[in-house]
């Protein structure tokens, strides 16, 4: 069973003053799609601690996928985007393209998402809207490809095409 880890940034939420309605719908959906949630936790919007806590997922193989949810858009706190390419070996540009193309569909202001994608040694990371409801969007374009993606990180197959 693949494993995943689920992180929420958001400042309100880590300090308890809005719910994490977000890293729950990614838990919910995840579960669903037949992942392990090893974890799920809401830091604030800081560089520093989101990047150490994603490259300790990744340097202790705890997951083989980290989802983050928040910190995508302009704001000045916003910095997933800048803490994951901090920890990342390898981008993974189509994830995140896939995701604004479609929401573009839905509304013209997914152009304004900064989130991105890599890999660190064994894990992917994937940066996901701050909303649930467009955590439920993205999640349903990329869900399918990135079991498969994930199977050829951890070498559990070696063929592409399908």
């Amino acid at each position: 069973m693949k494993r995943v880890a689920v992180i929420t940034s958001s400042d309100k939420g880590f300090r308890g003053e809005r719910e994490d309605l977000s890293g729950p719908a990614v838990k919910e959906i995840m579960e669903a799609a037949g992942y392990e949630v090893v974890s799920v936790e809401v830091l604030p919007d800081d560089r520093g601690m989101l990047s150490a806590r994603m490259a300790e997922i990744a340097d202790m193989g705890l997951a083989e996928l980290i989802l983050t949810t928040g910190g995508t858009g302009f704001s000045q706190r916003d910095v997933t985007p800048e803490a994951t390419e901090d920890v990342i070996e390898r981008r993974v540009p189509g994830i995140p393209e896939a995701m604004r193309a479609f929401s573009l569909t839905i509304t013209k202001r997914a152009m304004l998402s900064r989130a991105t994608a890599g890999i660190r040694k064994g894990t992917l990371i994937v940066n996901l809207p701050g909303s649930p409801k467009a955590v439920r969007e993205c999640l349903e374009v990329i869900v399918d490809s990135l079991g498969h993606g994930i199977e050829i990180l951890t070498g559990e197959t070696g063929e592409c095409g399908r």
